[in-house]
């Protein structure tokens, strides 16, 4: 068993796309994320203690799905590793804090344990409160990145569902990405981010992630790549997983 490895809390307080709260942050620790564009629908209550997975960053980093308040995201609080079974604690920041009454998914993202080799299939075993799922995800035999080493800062998106992704960006952790708008089908889609060129942000970079919808049968998920427009964000991603 790897020795676990406690992971910096600063990036907790990111809300959702609609709400965003910043807080500073250092890269390569575990980051909250914005809610979905377009929320997926849960179909019972059981639906909400779902948890769903992504590798993302090129193998280096995952992100871990849950269902709650779009302002009070989960942080990932310890990760530790026996072979290819990761074990992912999540903890809420802070328990006083005062939070929103919707149901969204959240993302929070943290750093794979040395040793986890990202494109071999990976068990994630997720705890979160009373709330614990195993979450498998294939590994991807193109990830270049090792668990460990320094990221590139590129963006980067892993499929977390039928037409759900989580996009991984780095920027200011006060100056979360904001979709403004999707579209997609087949092979390609677009997610416009909001332009605020008065908005004053901190000079951290951290890593933002935010979840995106197109639908269950809009796109393809075995290759699909993702336009990035506005929000300083312009470029392309590749969807993963």
């Amino acid at each position: 068993m790897a020795t676990p490895t406690r992971l910096i809390a600063a990036l907790s307080a990111l809300a959702a796309v609609a709400l965003i709260a910043g807080c500073t942050s250092t890269p390569g620790a575990d980051a909250p994320t914005n809610a979905p564009s377009t929320s997926p629908s849960a179909g019972s209550d059981d639906d909400f203690d779902d948890i769903e997975g992504a590798l993302l960053d090129d193998g280096r980093m995952f992100a871990v799905v849950t269902w709650g308040s779009s302002t009070c995201v989960p942080q990932v609080d310890q990760v530790s590793a026996e072979g290819q079974t990761v074990s992912v604690e999540l903890v809420d920041a802070d328990a006083d804090a005062v939070c929103t009454a919707d149901m969204v998914q959240r993302a929070s993202v943290g750093a794979l344990p040395d040793g986890v080799d990202p494109t071999q299939e990976i068990t994630l075993q997720v705890t979160y409160g009373d709330v614990a799922d195993d979450v498998d995800l294939d590994g991807d035999p193109s990830f270049s990145g090792t668990p460990g080493s320094s990221t590139e800062y590129t963006p980067s998106a892993g499929w977390i569902g039928d037409g759900s992704l989580v996009l991984l960006t780095w920027g200011s952790s006060s100056c979360a990405p904001v979709v403004e708008g999707v579209e997609g089908s087949g092979v390609a889609g677009t997610a416009t981010f909001v332009t605020d060129d008065t908005q004053v942000c901190t000079m951290d970079m951290a890593p933002r992630a935010t979840l995106i919808a197109f639908g269950d049968d809009a796109v393809d998920d075995d290759a699909f790549t993702l336009t990035l427009v506005g929000g300083g964000l312009d470029g392309t991603v590749e969807v993963r997983g």
